[in-house]
């Protein structure tokens, strides 16, 4: 089977609802089948399934999951927002640009940017309503900051990027603090510019004193202190990824305990939704596997490698037209449908074109984060209308045009100075 057909295929297959890992397991081994034969297509499934479900690098995604919902469960969310506010209530705008803080502080130790918002918009919402925010900013705001959930390690989604593309794990959780950072500093900016935008007067509230916000941080120290021991130790070679993640594991349990939120019943559920996302993205995973080797077999790098070098343009040319392509993916796909997708097919064409595997990791990301917050799908914007179902959908796409205008900036910040992404991992 011609890779064209077989990418028709694939994509007819995800638009008449057929789960991703499904079909492109199916592609695959129907595609390998026609060309090398059936018996060893049968032997590729086998070695496919059973090699990577026991592979001891594989294990860091359910204990980083189990991480960010061990997390969740301990409540810390409300902290972070107070810390944050404590900070920035004096400012215009100040209770959203505290909701960015708090989500980006929440995704460093949570990973998951649906958690983040759904979480985050329980906490803030309220807040920001009774001070006369707009459900436009208030959404928006909470929706666009959940996105970081993705980039700012520990991150779920790099983690299957390095498994795909065999790179460090450890490097791609540094790379992404900076661009990460810049993305928070790009948001807060996006509040003022959303004030601007559409107009908003909004009541600021007076400064704490210095000994009040100090002591407002107390509630976070210890996520913090998580935080810093897991990126630290990868940074100084202490630990591997695989070896942080039990660390992170193991740190968030002891952390649930102090807070008091170690409960038989909200343990088991935490237990229970770690073993159903790990087997849901297992399989997603395992598929994209699969489908890789009916890539790499049909010849569809070869030709397409061959196809960029006939247009004769720029390499940067050709990343403009990626990033297109991951703007129309974000219409249909998810965030882990479109990095299983499309990397196996994108990543040895970015990187014979001389751009670090590194760098398009953390590229790749922030155009996912993108997709996101962008019409018709917005998973962090349903999430964000299914806990305030008040607020129609169509006001927060609305409210946040400011906020994916500076991802643009960001994206094309990371373009300019791959160093953004490159001098921590690269310093190791």
């Amino acid at each position: 089977m011609e890779w064209y057909l077989g990418l028709a295929i694939l994509m007819a297959l995800i638009f008449v609802g057929v789960p991703i890992a499904f079909a492109m397991a199916a592609v695959g081994f129907f595609g390998v089948a026609s060309i090398i034969g059936l018996p060893p297509a049968f032997h590729l499934v086998g070695q496919v399934y059973f090699d990577s479900g026991r592979s001891y690098t594989l294990s860091v995604v359910p204990l980083f999951l189990l991480m960010g919902n061990l997390i969740v469960q301990s409540g810390i969310a409300s902290d972070m927002y107070t810390a944050a506010n404590a900070w920035l209530r004096h400012r215009k705008g100040g209770l959203a640009m505290a909701t960015i803080v708090a989500c980006g502080g929440f995704s460093s130790v949570c990973g998951s940017s649906l958690a983040t918002t759904a979480t985050m918009a329980r906490v803030s919402l309220p807040a920001m309503r009774r001070f006369g925010y707009s459900d436009r900013l208030a959404a928006s705001s909470i929706a666009a900051g959940g996105t970081l959930g993705i980039l700012i390690p520990p991150s779920v989604i790099l983690v299957i990027y390095g498994i795909l593309t065999q790179q460090n794990i450890g490097a791609l959780f540094l790379a992404g603090i900076l661009p990460g950072l810049v993305g928070v500093i790009g948001y807060m900016l996006a509040v003022r510019l959303s004030l601007v935008m559409y107009k908003e007067e909004l009541e600021v509230q007076s400064k704490l004193p210095l000994m009040e916000r100090i002591i407002a941080l107390r509630g976070v120290s210890w996520a913090l202190l998580l935080f810093i021991c897991v990126l630290g130790g990868i940074y100084l070679g202490v630990f591997t990824a695989t070896e942080a993640a039990g660390i992170g594991a193991g740190g968030a349990l002891v952390l649930t305990a102090m807070r008091g939120k170690l409960t038989y019943r909200d343990t088991l559920n935490t237990l229970f939704e770690t073993a159903k996302t790990t087997a849901v993205m297992f399989f997603i995973l395992f598929g994209a596997l699969y489908f890789l080797n009916y890539v790499n077999i049909s010849g569809l790098t070869t030709d397409l490698r061959g196809w960029v070098n006939a247009l004769g343009v720029g390499p940067y040319a050709i990343i403009t037209m990626i990033v297109l392509i991951y703007l129309v993916l974000g219409c249909l796909l998810e965030s882990l449908s479109m990095v299983t997708l499309t990397v196996p097919i994108l990543f040895p064409i970015v990187t014979g074109l001389g751009f670090d595997p590194i760098w398009f990791g953390i590229f790749v990301i922030i155009v996912t984060e993108m997709s996101f917050i962008t019409p018709p799908i917005g998973m962090n914007v349903f999430v964000m209308r299914s806990v305030a179902p008040e607020v129609p959908v169509e006001k927060i796409f609305v409210g946040v045009v400011p906020f994916v205008a500076m991802d643009v900036v960001r994206l094309i910040l990371l373009i300019a100075v791959p160093g953004l992404a490159l001098i921590i991992p690269y310093s190791m």
